[in-house]
């Protein structure tokens, strides 16, 4: 018996294994528990291995890796059209070992625990900060549910929430004063924590060679630097810096017949949390360029004249990530346009 695919339905408890021979032909289907999986993959000869990108995928890839096999992750989209009949364990296996062999299939790259460890941060602050976006909505609404209203933003609130605690001239009553009190307090606490986890993302930065190159881009900062390289690595990957934008989103979405080409929006693909970096980034490079005469900042200020600021910021944002990708694969300075 020769496998040379195998394809790993990953779940927390129970797992399930679909190995393949050169001609496709089915040649193990095995149901394994947890506390075994490794000692299943160790009984098999070196081979692919093919896995869903999914909670827990890179810590597997590296498990298998260690055992000698060479492990691919796959997006689930690019799995569904080669699931048969009914969806379980069983074909969803089957199917991501006809995924993985296809010659034109784009795979998940793949991330270290360094990696790893830079997107849990991200994700830590990103937790805090909509907890602090909830809490601010929510004062604003008991506020304005007694009449008061300001504007939205955090900074405003900041300043006008304890100035209306305080002013004993309007209808709030010493219930409702305590209770926003207790929730002001709270925002000041979650503040601080995400302050915490700027400054330890700011050593990240400080500390990566890689992220400190990607930096040195207009719109690219320490928070934009260390999510790209935590989630791309050295971007070899992706075949050029239009595969890593498409990849990424920024790219429009088509829906194209015979000669007729129609481009809508953007596509909106890929990690939301990066895509959003780069967009921001993007918008204060647009807001800034005004007045400026290098060669960089009149091609943005032509394309938003042509085309409009909200194309423009996604035109300079698709523009930042193919020169990431550049930076990362060929392991290059950032030289900026003169």
């Amino acid at each position: 018996m020769t496998i040379t695919t195998i394809g790993i339905d990953l779940a927390k408890n129970v797992f399930e294994l679909c190995g393949l021979d050169d001609s496709g032909e089915i040649k193990l289907r095995r149901r394994v528990r947890r506390e075994t999986l490794l000692r299943a993959v160790a009984e098999v000869p070196a081979c692919v291995i093919g896995i869903e990108a999914c909670t827990g995928a890179f810590y597997w890839q590296r498990q298998f890796e260690a055992l000698g096999h060479e492990v691919r992750i796959i997006a689930p989209q690019h799995v569904k059209p080669f699931g048969r009949r009914q969806k379980n364990d069983r074909n969803d296996a089957e199917a991501i070992a006809i995924a993985v062999v296809q010659p034109r299939m784009r795979f998940v790259p793949k991330k270290s625990v360094a990696q790893q460890d830079v997107q849990t941060l991200h994700r830590a602050r990103r937790r805090m900060v909509n907890h602090r976006t909830a809490l601010v909505s929510q004062m604003r609404g008991i506020l304005l549910d007694r009449g008061i209203a300001f504007g939205q933003s955090i900074t405003r609130a900041r300043a006008m929430i304890p100035r209306i605690i305080e002013d004993e001239s309007n209808e709030l009553t010493k219930l409702c004063r305590e209770t926003l009190s207790s929730l002001l307090a709270l925002m000041a606490e979650i503040d601080m924590r995400v302050r915490e986890f700027d400054r330890r993302i700011d050593q990240v930065y400080r500390e990566s060679e890689a992220c400190r190159r990607v930096g040195k881009i207009r719109g690219v900062g320490p928070k934009t630097a260390t999510a790209v390289v935590a989630a791309i690595g050295d971007g070899r990957d992706f075949d050029n810096g239009r595969h890593m934008a498409a990849w990424l989103g920024l790219v429009p979405r088509q829906h194209s017949s015979g000669n007729r080409t129609v481009l809508m929006g953007i596509s909106k693909r890929g990690d939301q949390h990066l895509r959003t970096l780069l967009v921001h980034g993007a918008r204060a490079v647009v807001r800034t360029a005004v007045g400026k005469t290098d060669r960089f900042s009149q091609w943005v200020n032509e394309l938003r004249e042509r085309r409009g600021t909200n194309r423009a910021i996604v035109a300079v944002a698709n523009k930042n990530a193919r020169i990431i990708w550049a930076l990362l694969a060929k392991n290059e300075e950032y030289r900026p346009a003169t």
